[in-house]
């Protein structure tokens, strides 16, 4: 990046605060190839004919890697070649000429059945690695797009070594020597990831811990029974699945897409692999074909598949009242003959309950954590490898340190009360009012999802109690003591029964949701009617809570309500928070976008915008752009930006001198596409207002899903054995060329603690690394309902919300939408969130959002 007017500057490192070192997940590499690898294409084509789709990963690297050893000595000339397992391949020497074709013959066992095979090998691309070198020394001309070439080689000679011991996924590796089995035929592997790193003046090998749900292997009647929650005799499952019981059937087809299975019995020879493409639509003992008897020629009839089995290879079906899996030819099997074959991982969504599993296995302590890290590199001991080496590639044994400082925490104020400094990133409301009280509650309603039994109306109207009391001793003024309760059946129409609730005289201003379970489609139904029908603040809270009223859960709930209703919780000392801003009125916003879950093809992405709306940067209102699936920049930036500016002018009075904008959701290889065609939408957006109006633009872009990890050395760490809040990296092993550190704004409350990665794109303030580092760690101690610092600073971290908050309220949960006009083209224009700008016809974009009440807009209705 360059030095001009408006970008930051290169090795701008900062100096405020405590020095220490920490240890970082990563090892230096000492040596890479200083000349050129070779990238070649690779087309793998049976004797039947070209494959319509490639095989599965781990399939293709047995068969090149079985082309390797049969033909390395002679046509490879002894040059060792690393391959992604799809169209990729690596060699340190040139293996044929850059216009030649070389072809490789293998004749491959694959269980037994042999199959022929036609390797083509073709140079695509010369991969230089000295633009590595010229990247690693900050040389403005060199991005990050032109090294990934040469990082990918690296990685996958790395990941060579790996994939001999390991089940290896892109640059991710696993074992199930550390395994933890969990419901629904899951287990929990654990593994490491690895990737090479540029860093300041050198190169490093990224390892981290890693875990990942796969597919147990063995009998796939046993993973049906567990599926379904169900053990013992599988004739329990009589019934459970069939096409009318869809509730168990979409789980079972969500296991089941694309898995592969062994089929064996005795009308086969051996073992039959194939992959799941599907099941039958009824039982084997009611599912019909026309077949033609092999001993009565010319004769067809209709029969079962069950009878099919008992006829042509004489075997009765245990449980033919199961339905059957079918291939990709349709050929159908009885799931009590098939297992699943082992080493796959799994793509689904996981429920509650694996998540649950998932997150306690995956939670190490710091040192524990590195511990691992270290065992897995002495045991590995990558750098001996042959093929390693063949790449030029050394690396050293122990994890890198490097230089990391604590920052100061900011002096935070309550209403009514003198500044004071966090200790850990944590503090409590004792003896705290609010900041800004929000509007009062003069009319509010609490509607109980649960039977009277369970949660009695005295214990809910003592709750209220409290509740109140805890409101009006944190400064949050409910002059409607005694709101009226009324009680909803779950399992009901939820939506009548949240109008039963608030139907009267006045329309509340809240209804509070106490909600029995942590059920997902309850919650989204109970916030979509709130927003988008209701148009009504409301907040949701678990039935346990009623039962003995905790002063500091009231306490917490009250920060949420007094957002919502317009209030601000703590500012962080005003003089401090102009000085950080050189006395500039600013503006902060964030951007995120938030994608579908995976096979979700038709639904669409969700770009959310916030911006702040007062002077101290502690309340923000939010707009929404949709996007088509899976799409990663914002179209639309312009008008939301243009909406941003006018609302901040009209709560404040004050026109923003500048803009600070955090940006998430985007990857290291699209920094430039977002710096040169987001920061013009911003620009465009202020000159449109007004001629001549160019306020400073700061953009940052915020990365927090990454694999560095730093651990404290000695006693400097909290008492996790983590980072404590404040701490920053800013040099070694940051990106060469760019303005950027890693930050751990929070206490980690469990496991290893991850910091948050921010770059600098666009800097029209002339931002010093001390200025920025500070002013981003102390807008994290500003998010509306924490007693503490947050990982993410807030504008990002609302942005996150307001997303999620739109999944709550798509089109296809069943509520009417109405389409935008033309001219709003994306944008959810006027109040924030209107509308939605799609192409005609587009299939991706048959789901859409719906639009808020007005009432809601311009609030924090998603806190």
């Amino acid at each position: 990046m360059s030095s001009s007017t408006g970008s930051p500057q290169n090795a701008s490192y900062g100096t405020l605060g405590r020095r220490q070192k920490v240890f970082a997940n990563c090892v230096e590499i000492l040596k890479h190839p200083e000349g050129e690898v070779y990238q070649y294409d690779v087309v793998v084509t049976p004797e039947r004919g070209e494959f319509k789709k490639l095989p599965a990963p781990t399939y293709m690297r047995l068969v090149f890697d079985a082309t390797m050893k049969e033909h390395r000595q002679s046509k490879l000339q002894g040059i060792p070649m690393v391959y992604d397992s799809r169209r990729i391949a690596y060699a340190p020497k040139r293996v044929c000429g850059p216009k030649e074709i070389l072809e490789l013959d293998l004749n491959y066992n694959d269980e037994g059945r042999m199959e022929k095979y036609k390797i083509r090998l073709r140079e695509a691309a010369v991969v230089k690695f000295s633009v590595l070198t010229e990247f690693l020394r900050g040389r403005g001309t060199v991005s990050v797009g032109d090294i990934q070439a040469a990082l990918n080689a690296l990685d996958l000679a790395i990941g060579s070594v790996l994939h001999l011991e390991m089940a290896g996924f892109n640059r991710s590796f696993f074992t199930r020597e550390q395994s933890m089995a969990t419901q629904g035929g899951l287990e929990l592997w654990s593994g490491f990831s690895f990737s090479a790193r540029p860093g300041i003046d050198r190169l490093y090998l990224n390892v981290n811990t890693a875990v990942t749900a796969m597919y147990s292997s063995g009998s796939l009647l046993d993973a049906m029974m567990g599926i379904v929650g169900l053990s013992g005799d599988p004739n329990q499952l009589r019934g459970r699945l069939t096409r009318e019981n869809m509730r168990d059937m979409t789980k079972v087809l969500s296991y089941l897409r694309g898995l592969e299975m062994y089929c064996s019995h005795r009308g086969l020879r051996g073992k039959r692999k194939f992959s799941v493409r599907g099941t039958t639509q009824r039982a084997l003992d009611q599912e019909t074909f026309e077949w033609e008897d092999p001993d009565k020629p010319g004769e067809a009839k209709t029969i079962t598949i069950a009878q099919y089995y008992l006829k042509r290879y004489n075997i009765k079906l245990k449980y033919p009242f199961l339905i059957g899996v079918s291939d990709r030819r349709k050929s159908i099997f009885p799931i009590e003959f098939c297992d699943i074959v082992d080493n796959q991982r799994y793509k689904g969504t996981l429920d509650e309950r694996q998540t649950g599993d998932m997150v306690k296995f995956a939670c190490q302590k710091p040192n524990r954590n590195m511990e691992r890290i270290m065992d897995i590199l002495k045991k590995r001991d990558l750098g001996c490898s042959p093929i390693v080496q063949a790449f030029g590639l050394s690396l050293h044994s122990k994890l890198a340190e490097v230089e990391s400082r604590v920052l100061p925490a900011p002096s935070i104020t309550y209403g009514g009360g003198g500044p004071f400094a966090p200790q850990g990133g944590a503090w409590n409301m004792k003896d705290k009012r609010v900041s800004l009280a929000g509007e009062p509650l003069n009319c509010w309603a609490v509607l109980v999802l649960a039977n009277q039994s369970q949660v009695p109306r005295p214990a809910v109207e003592s709750f209220v109690r409290t509740l109140v009391t805890e409101c009006e001793k944190t400064g949050y003024p409910i002059n409607e003591k005694r709101p009226l309760i009324s009680y909803g059946n779950p399992n009901s129409d939820i939506t009548k029964e949240m109008r039963r609730a608030v139907d009267g005289k006045d329309k509340p201003q809240l209804l509070l949701v106490v909600l029995q379970s942590t059920n997902a489609q309850i919650y989204q139904t109970v916030k979509n009617y709130a927003y988008t029908v209701l148009g009504m603040q409301s907040q949701c809270m678990q039935s346990k809570h009623i039962q003995r009223p905790n002063m500091q859960y009231c306490s917490n709930l009250c920060l949420k309500i007094n957002a919502k209703m317009g209030g601000v919780n703590q500012d962080i000392r005003m003089d401090d928070f102009r000085a950080m801003l050189r006395n500039k009125i600013t503006l902060f916003m964030g951007c995120d976008v938030t994608h579908p879950a995976p096979g979700e093809r038709e639904k669409p992405s969700i770009a959310s915008v916030v911006g702040s709306t007062t002077l101290e940067g502690t309340r923000y209102a939010a707009t929404l752009i949709q996007l088509p699936s899976r799409a990663e920049l914002v179209d639309k930036l312009q008008d939301a930006v243009i909406h941003h500016l006018r609302l901040f002018h009209k709560t404040t009075r004050h026109k923003p001198q500048r803009i600070v904008f955090y940006r998430d959701g985007v990857s290291e290889s699209q920094f430039a596409q977002v710096r040169d065609r987001e920061l013009i939408e911003i620009q465009r957006a202020c000159a449109s207002l007004e001629e001549g109006y160019k306020p400073e633009i700061t953009l940052l872009a915020v990365l927090k899903r990454h694999n560095m990890r730093f651990y404290p050395m000695g006693r400097d760490g909290d008492r996790t054995g983590n980072c404590v809040p404040g701490t920053v990296v800013d040099r070694s092993v940051t990106m060469p060329g760019m303005v950027d550190f890693y930050l751990f704004a929070h206490a980690a409350i469990q496991g290893t603690s991850r910091p948050t990665h921010y770059y600098v794109l666009h800097d029209d303030s002339r931002f010093s690394a001390d200025e920025i580092q500070k002013l981003t760690y102390h807008l994290c101690y500003t998010y509306a309902i924490c007693t503490r610092s947050v990982s993410l600073v807030p504008p990002v971290y609302y942005a996150h919300r307001v997303a999620d908050r739109a999944r709550c309220h798509l089109v296809d949960m069943g509520c009417s939408f109405e389409e935008a006009s033309t001219e709003t083209g994306g944008y959810y224009g006027g109040a924030g969130t209107t509308a939605v700008g799609t192409a005609p016809g587009d299939p991706r974009l048959a789901t859409k959002i719906i639009s808020i009440r007005q009432e809601l807009t311009n609030t924090m209705y998603f806190m």
